[in-house]
């Protein structure tokens, strides 16, 4: 499927970038937060060149636009272009820039409070805790954005009325379903992100120790 094409490369791309941002950054930022903030806004950026098109293709065969992804993205190529495949870049990045933003500093801080409490380094699995945990409540605050970058790729509203930007998204929303639409499906945003970041950076704490020795 097109997610699962677009993972593991979208992953790949995040760590190596966020690594060679934080030790960039930590030499260049005086505050260790500020600096965490940075390279995750560095490997955010250069992360969504894999994943907005993945999304994008997602998107559209869950909305049954097409069956299968060899056939979506040569005709998103020849009906739009190749930026077709980026439909929806800006507020793409938009969203995960803040995410990360918030994520990665708490997730940094917790495992440092939590190494100087029990005296030694922490195991996987609880550098995975702080990450279900850090990933939970950015997940949580950043769900408008989510809702306003999933309506920008499907292109449309249910009556086909198409969106011509994000403050068009915002203005339709709040107008025709009311402030809280833009929280809709913010359980399930929880429930999968925090599972999933536990996966996630328990996967990555064993990869960083296996190559970088740390």
């Amino acid at each position: 499927t097109a997610a699962a094409a677009g993972s593991a490369p979208g992953a790949a791309l995040f760590f190596a970038s966020y690594e060679t941002g934080k030790t960039f950054f930590n030499k260049n930022i005086p505050s260790p937060a500020a600096a965490q903030m940075a390279a995750a806004t560095f490997a955010e950026t250069m992360a969504c060149l894999v994943r907005v098109p993945t999304e994008v293709v997602k998107q559209r065969m869950q909305t049954g636009m097409f069956n299968s992804m060899f056939v979506a993205v040569p005709t998103i190529i020849k009906n739009e272009g190749v930026m077709g495949l980026y439909s929806g870049f800006g507020i793409t990045v938009m969203r995960e820039i803040p995410f990360s933003a918030i994520q990665f500093p708490i997730y940094e801080r917790m495992k440092l409070v939590w190494k100087n409490t029990q005296g030694s380094a922490l195991a996987p699995w609880q550098a995975a805790a702080c990450g279900s945990i850090a990933g939970g409540f950015s997940a949580a605050v950043t769900t408008p954005l989510d809702v306003i970058k999933t309506r920008l790729m499907l292109g449309a509203d249910a009556q086909g009325h198409k969106y011509t930007g994000t403050v068009d998204v915002v203005r339709r929303i709040v107008a025709d379903e009311g402030a809280v639409k833009l929280f809709s499906g913010i359980q399930p945003r929880v429930m999968w992100i925090s599972i999933g970041g536990f996966v996630f950076f328990g996967a990555y704490e064993n990869a960083r120790k296996a190559i970088m020795g740390k």
